[in-house]
């Protein structure tokens, strides 16, 4: 088996049948695909049951509710094939990914994840765009987080990753903003990792999720996973990008700022940050928040 595709199930029967028949229509033939059932309470586990009845091929695992973690954790340990991705099962892929990706990865066997172009929010006419990437290939697996900005699109789904990456990587169960925790330890365990402008995952927006409505425990998380790779990994925009999300934790709770103060000064905001300290910069933009919403 050369491929296994990976999806968590909670409460998706609506969305369910579209994301499999995405994956049962792909002309590549040589894939497994694991369902986990993280305790849905809907139609969903019938729905699985129904497609693992009708394809040897696709498997169900029933299990209580534990999280997304969890759920990938289990797939993960359950999958038999050389390479693994993940699909969350309320997205879909494009017909031809699976051949067009998979075929890079048969003439490239040394590369150990490669990404592939992913629609974001599709659905939402004011947000969706595509993010789409060059044929590039990084030997030195820090490069691809700083130069490709992987930090702004560290999801797991439009990813294909060796099996053997997950041999001492799991995802963070309890957390939020998992994905954002875990890539940076499967960059530790490549050695090389590429883009291609082939393929396309439906990243359907969805108005509940918690990218969208994430709150001060979601955001600190989101904080902590970057603080962990500051120390190794670092630029003037990561660091701009980290200091943002600071900034949006100390609005969110009030907390003391944690963000190490770093010697960039590209953006009137890292300059700023020197001027009037890390504390005093997330006062400002709390207050300028607040007198925006007052006008608005």
């Amino acid at each position: 088996m050369k491929l296994s595709v990976i999806i968590p199930v909670y409460n998706v029967q609506h969305t369910l049948e579209r994301c499999l028949d995405s994956i049962i229509s792909q002309p590549y033939p040589d894939w497994e695909v694991i369902l986990v059932d993280d305790g849905s309470k809907d139609n969903s586990p019938t729905i699985c049951d129904h497609y693992a009845e009708a394809y040897s091929n696709i498997i169900v695992i029933h299990k209580e509710n534990k999280g997304l973690s969890d759920a990938r954790n289990v797939g993960v340990q359950h999958a038999t094939g050389q390479y693994i991705t993940f699909v969350d099962s309320d997205d879909y892929i494009d017909q031809s990914t699976f051949e067009e990706v998979m075929h890079i990865l048969n003439e490239h066997p040394e590369y150990d994840m490669i990404e592939y172009p992913i629609y974001i929010h599709y659905g939402d006419k004011n947000r969706e765009k595509i993010l789409s990437f060059e044929q590039k290939e990084y030997k030195d697996p820090n490069s691809y987080w700083l130069e490709a900005k992987a930090y702004l699109h560290a999801y797991a789904c439009n990813k294909i990753f060796k099996k053997r990456v997950f041999n001492h990587v799991s995802f963070p169960v309890g957390r939020f903003f998992e994905d954002v925790h875990t890539l940076p330890c499967i960059l530790k365990e490549a050695k090389v990792v590429a883009t291609t402008d082939k393929g396309m995952y439906y990243y359907v927006n969805n108005p509940h999720g918690i990218t969208m409505n994430a709150d001060g425990k979601a955001l600190n998380d989101l904080l902590e996973a970057h603080l962990n790779v500051l120390p190794e990994l670092s630029d003037a925009s990561y660091y701009a990008h980290v200091l943002n999300i600071q900034m949006d934790v100390y609005e969110k709770t009030g907390a003391s700022p944690r963000l190490p103060v770093l010697p960039y000064y590209s953006t009137w905001k890292l300059q700023l940050l020197h001027l009037i300290g890390l504390k005093r910069l997330c006062r400002f933009n709390k207050t300028l928040h607040l007198l925006m919403n007052k006008r608005s």
